[in-house]
């Protein structure tokens, strides 16, 4: 590892560290803070939770059994939190209680109860220990939210001595949050922080001046956050969908409760609904870059409801850096960019020219996505380039991952500049050229990716070139390349001959994929972003070598 990649992950793994003591120092401070804790006597109003609701879910946790995280957990009438728990992913799903918007499915008064005896057991597991994933900053932002929107299922016939100490740890989180804001490193957590302190100073009696802070809090907050195109910092298409799942019931509160909204809430949220629509696909899902896993429907369309802003998506959003090429239902979106901090290169993916495309209702070319409740290792092997539609040099990814002790796995340059270019030729056809310097530091060549997308969609053309920076010597050894193409579970393919193969999606629709002069590979492949979980799939493949063969011709046309 060279002295400079040394010194960026020592600085970033020293930054880590104060923010860790920070968050260590906060909850000493708020145990020896001279004020008291004000309890809220009451909540003013329960915020719409918008996410999707399953009886199924509600029925299982009714009956001992805790089904999320894609595991079950089976307590045999304990609590939760008296067995050992499967996973720390289920254990973060666990202690954050989104899973009560469940109960709201089946609002008996013994699922009420039964919720309640939960609640109550952790606040008396939990409620002042202050460490571990019960406290961790997302954890808390989310279990706030939670117990905010379902209050009324907690609260639901609640004995006086029971809503005190739901109160009481209500409040006691809500301080925990605005001690250790400012300790958490830019991203989707803190906004997350904001949004839920926004919620909690309107749900709760306060005084109209912390009604105000927290909105001027959030407002700094999205102003940082939510670039000028829509888009959220991190690059990540679900990001921006499930910060939409927060804000807009977020709004809808502040307007029934007649307050004074947060001077740049409608303003981000009007930006971000033609962001999301940007990156949905013919099939309606979204495209998987950088940490987007499955999205499901329900969820997309209980948000997609609300909008107003109508017209067709962008042909591109220049601050997130994506391209999109869509023409008679067919539909390209490419990756023209990378991580735009230190602080979100923990999330990126190395992804960088690679191209998703679907037709009529689905999606044919993907990458692999992020595993949403898979372990470490898994979420490494998502992030690096092979994991993606796009070239490889010497199975090493355009920006390096590095895994460091003190800073976690972090996406380090590799690409530092993208240049882009896209025109319309005489025929009306829509044509995007890339390229990116991710392989010149350690061999020394640029990746060009050229795209067309036909005046009636029917055809695609591709032309990936690898050229020598200026000054660099050609390689004296070959460097392998390989050309990856991953294709949605849902295609099956049909070889033609060595250089084409058919994909046919269920309802028949059929794409011919075709590389002239050159051998086109299928291989096995795992898709990682599927709703019920990692799946087998498969890829194609068209490997050469540097510096004999330098550029590759593909082409993608509808079939009969």
């Amino acid at each position: 590892m060279r002295l400079v990649d040394r010194r960026r992950i020592a600085s970033f793994g020293l930054r880590d560290i104060w923010r860790r003591l920070g968050r260590r120092v906060a909850p000493l401070r708020l145990a020896l803070s001279p004020l008291a804790l004000h309890v809220p006597d009451r909540l003013i109003v329960a915020p719409t939770d918008l996410r999707s609701l399953d009886p199924f879910v509600a029925e299982e946790i009714l009956d001992g059994r805790f089904p999320m995280a894609g595991r079950t957990l089976e307590t045999f009438g304990e609590s939760p939190f008296a067995v050992d728990l499967p996973s720390r992913v289920f254990a973060e799903r666990l202690h954050s209680f989104a899973w009560l918007r469940h109960i709201r499915a089946k609002k008996t008064e013994e699922a009420c109860a039964h919720a309640r005896e939960i609640v109550d057991d952790w606040i008396i597991r939990y409620g002042r220990r202050r460490r571990g994933i019960a406290w961790e900053p997302s954890v808390v932002a989310e279990r706030v939210i939670a117990w905010l929107s379902h209050s009324t299922v907690v609260l639901h016939k609640a004995e006086a001595g029971f809503y005190r100490r739901f109160m009481k740890s209500l409040a006691y989180q809500v301080r925990y949050l605005r001690k250790i804001a400012r300790y958490t490193p830019e991203g989707e957590t803190r906004l997350r922080q904001r949004i839920a302190l926004a919620m909690a100073s309107i749900s709760m009696p306060t005084r109209a001046a912390f009604i105000r802070r927290e909105g001027l809090r959030l407002d700094r907050e999205l102003e940082e956050q939510i670039l000028a195109d829509g888009g959220h910092v991190s690059r990540n298409p679900r990001a921006i969908l499930d910060i939409l799942l927060d804000l807009l019931p977020l709004r809808q509160t502040y307007i029934n409760l007649g307050h004074d909204l947060p001077s740049k809430l409608i303003p981000a949220i009007d930006r971000m609904y033609p962001a999301l629509r940007f990156f949905r696909h013919q099939d309606g899902d979204l495209a998987l870059f950088n940490g987007a896993s499955a999205t499901p429907a329900s969820e997309l369309m209980s948000v997609l409801r609300y909008d107003e802003s109508g017209g067709r998506p962008f042909k591109a959003l220049p601050h997130m850096n994506y391209q999109r090429l869509s023409v008679s239902g067919t539909t390209l979106i490419v990756d023209t960019g990378r991580p735009l901090s230190p602080d979100l290169s923990c999330t990126a993916h190395a992804g960088t020219l690679s191209f998703e495309m679907s037709s009529g209702k689905h999606r044919f070319i993907v990458n692999s996505g992020s595993p949403k409740w898979a372990g470490r290792s898994y979420r490494s092997i998502a992030k690096s380039t092979a994991a993606h539609s796009t070239v490889s040099l010497d199975e090493a990814s355009s920006s390096r991952i590095v895994k460091s002790k003190l800073a976690g796995a972090l996406l380090l340059p590799g690409v530092t500049t993208v240049d882009i270019e896209r025109w319309d030729d005489p025929h009306g056809n829509d044509w995007l050229k890339t390229v990116h310097d991710g392989y010149v530091r350690d061999h020394g060549y640029f990746h060009q990716r050229e795209i067309g997308l036909s005046s009636k969609g029917d055809k695609i053309k591709g032309h990936d070139r690898l050229f020598l920076a200026e000054g660099a010597e050609a390689p004296g050894a070959a460097i392998a390349a390989v050309a990856r193409f991953h294709i949605h579970p849902s295609v099956t393919l049909k070889r033609r001959d060595e250089e084409s193969v058919a994909m046919r999606a269920a309802d028949g629709e059929t794409w011919i994929f075709a590389a002239p002069g050159l051998d086109v590979l299928i291989d096995e492949d795992i898709f990682f972003a599927d709703v019920s979980g990692i799946r087998p799939s498969q890829q194609l493949v068209i490997e050469f070598s540097l510096p004999q063969t330098s550029e590759i011709r593909w082409m993608l046309r509808r079939g009969d």
